[in-house]
């Protein structure tokens, strides 16, 4: 469950950091959207993988986890922290 916690909150920084890069490459000459966007592919695969493997341990229904495993994105540290 910690490493469930971790990349959750891991995974919410990254998509905070990956939204501010697609603002600054399109209104600077800083294109870091590359790098990021991997990094955070990486990171959701991770999370969707972790929350399927511990839902039955959260007591999370099935509409629960689909939100966090499609929109729940930006705010899956949330949904993860309020479950435990």
């Amino acid at each position: 469950m910690k490493t469930l916690k971790l990349v959750a909150l891991i995974e919410t920084v990254s998509f905070a950091i990956l939204l501010t890069c697609s603002v600054l490459k399109r209104t600077t000459s800083f294109n870091a959207v590359p790098v990021m966007g991997p990094i955070h592919g990486v990171l959701f695969i991770g999370l969707v993988y972790l929350v399927l493997t511990h839902r039955s341990d959260l007591g999370w229904s099935p509409v629960r986890t689909a939100i966090v495993c499609t929109i729940g994105s930006p705010f899956a540290h949330f949904f993860v922290r309020s479950a435990t």
